[in-house]
Formats: structure tokens, C-alpha cells, sequence
């Protein structure tokens, strides 16, 4: 089987062709695939299938083998991935597992249209909300040495969170359009270096009673950028703008893993 690396902000994914549908989706194998040590590594891993309705189907798998929610900068990689592949040219439409996105492509630059936010709740001063997978965001001082692991595994393994688990941002401000985010992210169970879905979450829960469209997110990975129109607790027009790089590529006898 022929396999991609490709990672966006430092969160990295395995990339699978699988519009042959020949890859036998297995949670173990997955898992194992994923794992930094015995398999490729990654924070998870992404098939690329054929869509009637658009360019392709994103089906997402986090590094436990199991399928789930929206990842937005796994979306972006998999816009890279389609484009080296030669699917489409620089705009394309593709079906994730919570509905239709948009994205451009310039270079390595990404530019991912996100679901819409019907509302950003409350939670003892703190921020719950959904941007394709369920976000709960915490605004921190001091986040570089902040226990961003103890912290995170603690609120994600809560009464509240611990039936369906929750990621969960922590975020500092910077300046009047600018944070730095760290995430614990569910399924991967640890901190990754960047989470699209998080950035994306903390940036609309920072502006959400500021007149800001757009705002600058610092991750461990690097940079990323979200624009957003807000409409009293809502948001539509949502954009996730970062670059994504293809790492290596290779194969692997599935029959002898």
C-alpha cells in the first residue's frame, strides 16, 4: 500500500488514496499505523475517497483508530493531498464527516471554509463550543508554562465531558487580534502541536464580544490565520488559512505489519 505524510502546523496525518476503496479499515491497524514507534506516525489518518456530490470525501481517523469529527487542519492537508494528486486546480469542494467544505490552494497555503457556529455557551467563565468537533476554550496567563496536559486530561475526563470527551484549548492573549493557543486533543489523549478545529474555536470565543473579523493564532506548530462574520452568538463565513506540506511518502506490506 502507498502512503503520504503530511502535516499542517505540526499536526501530521497519514494520507491514504483509497478512491480504489482497497484499504481495509481496521481500528487496530489504524492505531498501529499511527503509532510513532511501530508504524508511519501520526496525529491520525485520513482516506481520500471519491464523492458524487464534490472532489472528494474526507474520512478521518484519529491516532486511536477510531473515526471522528471534523479535523481542520487534517482538512487542509487532505486539500493538499488532492491537489498533488491533480483532482482539481486551485478551489475545490470535498464531504467531511459533518458536511460540505470549500477550500483554495496557493503553494502550500490552505484556505479551509469551516461549518457554521450557531452559538458559543458559556461554562463557569469558560467557553464551550462546536467547530465541527466539540471545543471547550479556557483563557490562561502564562501559557508557555502552563500544565496544558494535566489540565486538559483533567476537563476532558470531567463528569460533564467524559461520556462523548471533549478537546480543550487553553489560550493567551497577545495583543487586541492576535492568541497562542495549546490544545489537549480527545483521541490522540495528549497536546498536539496544532489543532484547526481548536485554533478555530479559541479565535471565534476571543472575538466574540470584539468587532474583529479576522485574528492571528500562534500554535506550537506555527501560525495560522481565521476570518469569521459574527452575528450576535453565531458565526458564519469561517475560514481556517494555514499552510500544509506533504513530509515523505512510501509503502508498507499491510500483509506483514
Amino acid at each position: 500500500m502507498n502512503f503520504y505524510k503530511f502535516q499542517g502546523t505540526g499536526n501530521d496525518f497519514v494520507m491514504i488514496d483509497n478512491r480504489n476503496k482497497t484499504f481495509p479499515i481496521d481500528n487496530q491497524l489504524i492505531k498501529k499505523l499511527c503509532d510513532r514507534r511501530f508504524g508511519v506516525g501520526g496525529d491520525g489518518l485520513i482516506l481520500l475517497e471519491n464523492a458524487e456530490e464534490a472532489d472528494f470525501k474526507m474520512v478521518y481517523f484519529n491516532s486511536d483508530g477510531n473515526e471522528s469529527t471534523m479535523c481542520g487542519n487534517g482538512g487542509r492537508c487532505i486539500v493538499a493531498f488532492a491537489k498533488f494528486l491533480n483532482i482539481f486546480e486551485d478551489y475545490c469542494k470535498f464531504i467531511a464527516i459533518d458536511g460540505l467544505h470549500e477550500a483554495e490552494i496557493s503553494g502550500n497555503n490552505v484556505k479551509l471554509k469551516m461549518s457554521d457556529v450557531d452559538e458559543i455557551t458559556e461554562n463557569n467563565g469558560n467557553f464551550v463550543l462546536d467547530t465541527g468537533s466539540p471545543h471547550f476554550v479556557k483563557f490562561v496567563e502564562n501559557l508557555h508554562e502552563y500544565p496544558v496536559y494535566e489540565k486538559g486530561k483533567e476537563i476532558r475526563n470531567s463528569l460533564t465531558f467524559r461520556e462523548n470527551g471533549i478537546n480543550v484549548n487553553f489560550v493567551e492573549i497577545l495583543d487586541k487580534n492576535s492568541i497562542f493557543v495549546r490544545t489537549y486533543e480527545r483521541g490522540v489523549e495528549d497536546e498536539t502541536l496544532s489543532c484547526g478545529t481548536g485554533a478555530t474555536a479559541s479565535a471565534l470565543a476571543f472575538i466574540k464580544d470584539k468587532n474583529l473579523s479576522e485574528v492571528n493564532v500562534n500554535v506550537l506548530g506555527g501560525n495560522l490565520k481565521i476570518y469569521a462574520k459574527k452575528n450576535h452568538n453565531s458565526f458564519k463565513n469561517i475560514w481556517l488559512e494555514g499552510l500544509a506540506t506533504q513530509v515523505f511518502f512510501g509503502t508498507i506490506d499491510l500483509n506483514n505489519f
